[in-house]
């Protein structure tokens, strides 16, 4: 198995910030040497290199602004060791397949104070530094538990009590009417392709995100940071 690197200056400082990450070594050019010591110091395994050597261990085309930190997979909870410890919203992504798209459900639901993203085993990207860089920061905050059947998921969320809402663009009902408090899951399908018949059929009920006729639907990780928005204003407001 080839080592995960995870590269950009905020994947990699929140990464080293993380004490559940283990960290086999920290790549820097000298420019980024300096940035780095301004953030963090201290640093273990550091080693200087050139950046044509940082580019050769990275996909083509990463942007890696100087820095990249080898390390291993992290570690993560299984939906029931979760439940046993947390009662926040969650997010369960239904063949979402584009890491890019996965980081940035990350990325918004870090911000919106969403406990965890739960995706399949199959089906569904694994951690990488494309993830990590479009989640700038949020794959070391919030966990991503893999599940191997989401339907099954969906029924252990449901007798722990949690309201199942699956987001669809032909829903009737629009999020902001429906009536959804901290135990709420809220279910995510492939761009295109949208929500799996069985995933919707075993949904709570189904809701939509209301927009202009302009435009027909949104990328899936807007319509995440969309819904997660007005779930995260209705938590917090009073």
């Amino acid at each position: 198995m080839k080592p995960l690197h995870l590269y950009g200056t905020h994947a990699a400082l929140a990464a080293l910030a993380n004490p559940m990450r283990k960290i086999k070594r920290v790549l820097v050019t000298k420019n980024a040497q300096k940035e780095l010591e301004k953030n963090l110091s201290g640093v273990k395994n550091l080693a200087v290199v050139d950046a044509q050597k940082l580019e050769s261990l990275l996909p083509p085309g990463s942007v890696h602004q100087g820095i990249a930190v080898e390390c291993e997979l992290l570690a993560q909870p299984s939906l029931q060791e979760w439940l046993s410890e947390k009662i926040e919203p969650v997010l369960l992504l239904d063949q979402i397949t584009d890491p890019h798209n996965v980081g940035a459900i990350l990325r918004s639901a870090a911000a919106f104070d969403v406990g965890a993203v739960i995706a399949t085993d199959r089906g569904a990207p694994q951690e990488s530094g494309v993830m990590a860089k479009a989640a700038s920061g949020a794959l070391e905050i919030v966990p991503l538990i893999s599940v191997t059947n989401l339907v099954q998921a969906i029924e252990f969320l449901k007798k722990s009590g949690y309201w199942i809402a699956g987001l669809d663009s032909a829903a009737k009902q629009p999020l902001h009417e429906a009536k959804l408090d901290t135990k709420t899951a809220l279910v995510l399908g492939a761009e295109g392709a949208g929500l799996r018949r069985l995933t919707s059929e075993h949904c709570d009920f189904l809701v939509r995100l209301p927009m202009s006729n302009r435009m027909e639907s949104l990328n899936v990780s807007n319509a995440a940071a969309v819904a997660l928005y007005d779930l995260y204003r209705r938590r917090n407001s009073g």
